[in-house]
């Protein structure tokens, strides 16, 4: 099969995008609702849906590693060495700034295709922040929180089923797929609830299945193409290189993960033209305009320094068993509960402060 052209990548991207975006906006899943509701209300039933996709994910891009089609160490998501303090910070600001956002990145872009004008804010913002810790004023900085490394095993590009196979001295790629993937499809076939959510279940599969095919597209792409990048659903550095090629180089469009950044709000737009619940809407008041600015913010820097938002993370880093998959994710679900504490009890410092008092008097009784 002949490579694919930059032109085809990105067009592929744009479709890519755009079932996602219809799918996940058609079904109302986003993932900071599914971390609120799995750690506030105790409803675990959107994590599961995350998990089926993730299951579908894992199982497809392992497939293609195992057939030869996809060259996993030839992605971002597997380096020979893991930042695990930029992962684990970066994850935490992430989580944070979706909190104070009341989404992520991706789920932005669907809110924009939904006619919410605080999601282009938020987007511009989000955009300018992840291009300045990538290349700009803020690019010391991210690179000296991720020159505090663990090598892998050998000093090569590896994934987490690499290192646990070389541990024993067995390929267990097939073995620890099977047990992952099946795990988490039996904890979805577990509630009967999802399964009479047809929205829901469609949600998930598209993007199980979106990711694979980000990775055999981009696998697929023109090995000569300078700007040829393996890499499948993430939504921050692409984000930015969407805002940037705009401005200044629109050479920079034919990118599958640029692609998918104007697909997804397309996507959005006709599923929120069939729901019927495409409205226009803008900030209430300037306190929510500083909430959603500092809370954009907070997911461009973090994002970079996690190496993906928690589609990037939790899906597409997940589907290669990356090292730096479970650091990013614990950070973010730390981060968004800390700003589900500050939404619901004040300021960081009155949160803090708070814990500290509860704290002491624990130890006192």
């Amino acid at each position: 099969m002949s490579p694919l052209p930059p032109f085809s990548v990105a067009f592929a991207g744009l479709l890519v995008g755009a079932a996602c975006g219809f799918a996940v906006r058609r079904a109302r899943l986003c993932s900071f609702a599914a971390l609120e509701s799995a750690l506030i209300g105790h409803d675990w039933r959107r994590m599961r849906i995350f998990g089926l996709a993730l299951a579908i994910a894992l199982a497809g891009a392992q497939a293609l590693v195992a057939a030869g089609w996809l060259p996993a160490e030839e992605t971002p998501f597997l380096p020979d060495r893991v930042a695990v303090l930029a992962n684990l910070a970066g994850g935490a600001l992430f989580g944070l700034g979706m909190a104070l956002v009341g989404t992520c990145a991706f789920g932005s872009l669907l809110r924009l295709g939904g006619g919410d004008l605080r999601s282009l804010v938020v987007i511009l913002v989000y955009a300018a922040l992840a291009y300045a810790a990538m290349r700009g004023v803020l690019a010391p900085a991210r690179l000296y929180a991720e020159s505090f490394v663990v090598a892998t095993p050998g000093g090569e590009a590896a994934s987490l089923i690499d290192v646990l196979g070389a541990a024993v001295g067995r390929d267990l790629r097939l073995w620890l797929t099977l047990a992952l993937s099946g795990g988490l499809l039996a904890a979805f076939l577990a509630d009967a609830r999802l399964r009479a959510m047809p929205r829901m279940v469609g949600a998930g599969v598209t993007l199980g299945l979106a990711v694979v095919a980000g990775w055999a597209i981009t696998a697929a792409s023109d090995d000569f193409d300078a700007a040829r990048r393996i890499t499948s659903l993430t939504f921050v550095a692409p984000v930015a290189r969407a805002v940037y090629g705009g401005m200044l180089d629109p050479s920079i469009w034919l990118d599958f993960g640029v692609g998918t950044v104007f697909g997804a709000p397309l996507g959005a737009l006709v599923a929120a033209r069939l729901n019927d619940d495409f409205r226009w809407e803008a900030f209430d008041d300037p306190r929510e305009m500083r909430r959603h600015l500092l809370g954009a913010a907070l997911m461009g820097v973090g994002g970079l320094l996690a190496g993906g938002c928690t589609i990037g993370q939790g899906l597409s880093a997940g589907s290669l068993g990356a090292l730096s998959w479970p650091f990013a994710l614990i950070g973010m679900a730390g981060g968004a509960r800390l700003g589900m504490a500050i939404l619901v009890e004040g300021t960081l410092r009155e949160v803090v402060a708070e814990r500290l008092a509860r704290w002491r008097g624990d130890r006192e009784a």
